[in-house]
């Protein structure tokens, strides 16, 4: 179930973050007391639906937390439209409540915590490391609700 914000999330056990690309998805899952946040590795976007489901269910996943791609004016692209259907898909599959968090400015902070590293730990890496600024973000709002 897709939820319109976290009011219903649930308030204890692992959450996932996502950060979707149609090339690569970044994952990041967080403890059980939801203190600490763990990166994955980087998934292929083709098959990124059957890897979460199964992160979900391996890891005892109890909610699942998905980056929305806004324009700079709060607008949604084609892109923020495929990130809708790729939770819409999760949703028929998983029965762990989805919400959205705005990932406006992620993959640049992603990188600034990332430091100097090579051009191809970047691709490597950064989709996850985003996945984990956009799953802590998330946690601290569920926190304040």
């Amino acid at each position: 179930m897709i939820l319109p914000d976290f009011k219903d999330f649930p308030h204890s056990g692992r959450v996932l973050g996502i950060d979707w690309g149609a090339r690569r998805v970044g994952i990041a899952v967080s403890d059980d007391a939801r203190q600490m946040v763990f990166v994955r590795p980087v998934v292929d976007g083709a098959k990124s639906v059957d890897v979460v489901v199964q992160i979900v269910r391996d890891d005892k996943i109890s909610g699942v937390v998905i980056g929305l791609p806004l324009r700079t004016d709060g607008s949604e692209s084609e892109t923020t439209n495929q990130v809708r259907a790729f939770a819409d898909n999760l949703s028929k599959i998983t029965n762990v409540p989805i919400a959205f968090v705005d990932e406006t400015l992620s993959s640049h902070f992603a990188q600034e915590s990332m430091g100097r590293v090579r051009v191809r730990d970047i691709k490597e890496k950064l989709d996850s490391e985003s996945a984990r600024l956009i799953l802590e973000n998330a946690l601290a709002l569920i926190a304040r609700q």
